[in-house]
């Protein structure tokens, strides 16, 4: 999970890098087209079929999971590294969210008097993104962190969509490539109207280690959700933020003042904690994807 994490940074490295030279996109469409290669080769050696029984669920997560990856891509072009991550990873406190809200719904408020542990987390989570957007906001970035955050609220559905394809015995690999397809055809119908740009050499070789990190990370995130401890892994998935705040520092020179790292440590904390209470009302998390 570690050596996962490690790779969904340093992806995220990549993309910021690129998008000087690409545009949103491109490099969505890039990054999709790569990840199927990798995994339609993958499918192949494994021997998973690339006929899918419940095609409309894919079509549903792709949407959806794009949608999420075009918002954090964003992310990461306009805002520090550490905090287009933190923002991203809070899908885990936004299906806390959804959990509460369900149950509001359903009119069982009894339950909710029950369930008091998991709103507060869901507050602390709220309470850490005010505390890391507020220096996001004073350098006139608030548009990009309320995309970023977007983005983690795309990501807990699209989790949610993965562990419904996971009930119905859909094999991760063909999740994954479903997706990519999907990030494939949205990126290429996204430069139809925006545009390509022209491919400068040597540039244009960032476009190749996003696709392939982004499969490497997730084939290491599946390994280690089939094979560790769930909680475990999925806590350990924060060492990303960790990994996102290194390169930021040491590569692009990004200065969090000591309230944006409190409100970081705070989501961490609260995601935390969301996982262990979150993982009575659902089943073991799938990957999720990037």
């Amino acid at each position: 999970m570690i050596l996962a994490s490690l790779f969904f940074a340093s992806m995220s490295v990549c993309i910021k890098v690129a998008s000087a030279h690409f545009n949103l996109v491109e490099l969505v469409c890039y990054r999709g087209a790569i990840g199927i290669v990798f995994m339609a080769t993958w499918c192949r050696f494994r021997g998973v079929s690339l006929k899918s029984p419940v095609p409309m669920m894919h079509v549903w997560r792709s949407i959806v999971g794009v949608a999420s990856l075009t918002a954090w891509f964003y992310a990461i072009a306009k805002l520090p590294l550490a905090t287009a991550m933190t923002l991203n990873y809070m899908s885990g406190i936004w299906v806390a969210a959804f959990l509460v809200g369900g149950t509001l719904i359903m009119g069982r408020l009894q339950d909710v008097g029950r369930q008091g542990p998991i709103v507060l987390t869901v507050m602390a989570g709220f309470t850490g993104v005010i505390m890391t957007l507020r220096p996001t906001i004073e350098q006139n970035q608030l548009f990009a962190g309320l995309i970023g955050l977007l983005s983690g609220l795309g990501a807990a559905f699209a989790y949610l969509q993965v562990a419904a394809l996971g009930r119905v015995g859909e094999p991760e690999a063909r999740t994954v490539l479903y997706f990519s397809v999907g990030a494939t055809v949205a990126g290429a119908v996204g430069m139809l109207f925006m545009g390509a740009s022209p491919w400068v050499w040597p540039q244009a070789l960032w476009l190749l280690p996003i696709g392939v990190l982004a499969a490497l990370g997730q084939l290491c995130m599946t390994r280690a959700y089939s094979q560790g401890a769930t909680l475990v892994v999925a806590n350990l998935q924060y060492s990303g933020i960790v990994f996102a705040a290194l390169f930021g520092m040491l590569l692009f020179g990004d200065q969090i003042p000591l309230i944006g790292w409190a409100g970081m440590a705070l989501i961490i904390a609260s995601g935390v904690a969301a996982t262990f209470l979150r993982s009575r009302a659902l089943p073991n998390p799938p990957a999720e994807e990037h």
